[in-house]
């Protein structure tokens, strides 16, 4: 089978094709290689296939959609990232790379009749919760701008399913980390910041807990969405609740070093709490996270003290 793998260059997306090699898809991957962090990271994440897929460096709202005219299942990834980042005249910019791109994307779907569309949405969609764990049918609240188009991309996703009979499946990531791992997101901050003994900045008072997923996990639900006849909204999760200050905890232990911690106040759009109920992901998608967070966690500090160059 054919698939077109967005956002291929990026964190999740690097890990996505990999895996779909190594099952035996022939892969397409789009990349437009956006300034949120260095190219050279993004070149460095596909380094190992970019020459084993067909790939297309392009914006998704300037690319030819014929090209999904031979694709069997879209794997939509790309987006701007980023919750904090989202506020004021940045939000433009959201609304572009998240809303515009999934509809587009969906139209080509429409036209050219793919068999499936997997959106990678966000815990973000929730916002600031009452009740835990969080479940797909509790009423959506995003507490940010960013997880307001992450939930339009759903919405489309609905849309085009119930109006056109696109396949759509909308997977709510939550807290992704590991190998790769963005160099804005936390572990990745609070790693590197332990190793070469600089301070770290928790937001708040580091008892806010969220549920870390392993990339790992992201891709083996992402693609049992995919080769499944499953349709609308999923939690994927990484099956348990743990405090911030406990998971740096944990990157202290693996390093063997104690981190130098300042708190300041919270960020907009930062949410208390996240839990997901994967129970419907593990009825019907056969998902089930296997990656402990400290394994995880040391396969993220790994990573980071091989490409520490890379990185500077």
């Amino acid at each position: 089978m054919k698939v077109l793998v967005t956002g291929c260059a990026g964190f999740i997306g690097s890990h996505l094709v990999e895996r779909l090699l190594d099952k035996g898809y022939d892969a397409v991957g789009v990349d437009c290689f956006t300034d949120y962090y260095p190219r050279k990271i993004k070149e460095n994440n596909i380094a190992n296939f970019v020459d084993q897929i067909e790939f297309i460096e392009k914006d998704i709202l300037e690319m030819d959609i014929d090209i999904l005219k031979n694709v069997d299942i879209v794997f939509h990834l790309a987006a701007q990232a980023g919750v904090r980042a989202s506020w004021g005249e940045n939000f433009e910019i959201y609304t572009r790379n998240n809303i515009l791109t999934t509809q587009r994307l969906l139209e080509g779907c429409k036209k050219y009749g793919v068999q499936k569309f997997v959106y990678a949405s966000s815990s973000s969609v929730y916002g600031n919760v009452n009740e835990l764990p969080m479940r797909e049918d509790m009423y959506p609240r995003p507490h940010s701008p960013y997880g307001v188009t992450k939930l339009a991309g759903e919405n489309l996703c609905e849309l085009y399913r119930a109006n056109y009979g696109v396949k759509t499946i909308s997977l709510r990531y939550f807290t992704v980390y590991g190998e790769r791992q963005r160099p804005d997101m936390a572990f990745h901050k609070f790693i590197r910041a332990i190793l070469d003994g600089r301070q770290i900045v928790v937001y708040g008072d580091g008892k806010q807990t969220r549920d870390f997923t392993y990339v790992g996990d992201i891709v083996d639900a992402t693609i049992k969405a995919a080769e499944s006849d499953a349709v609308g909204v999923f939690n994927i999760g990484g099956g348990s609740r743990v405090e911030l200050i406990e998971a740096i905890k944990v990157i202290e232990q693996i390093i063997g070093q104690e981190a130098k911690i300042k708190f300041e106040e919270t960020k907009k759009g930062d949410v208390r709490d996240t839990y997901a109920d994967i129970s419907k992901a593990r009825r019907i998608l056969g998902y089930k996270p296997k990656v402990s967070l400290k394994d995880g966690l040391k396969r993220e500090v790994e990573w980071i003290e091989e490409n520490i160059d890379l990185l500077a």
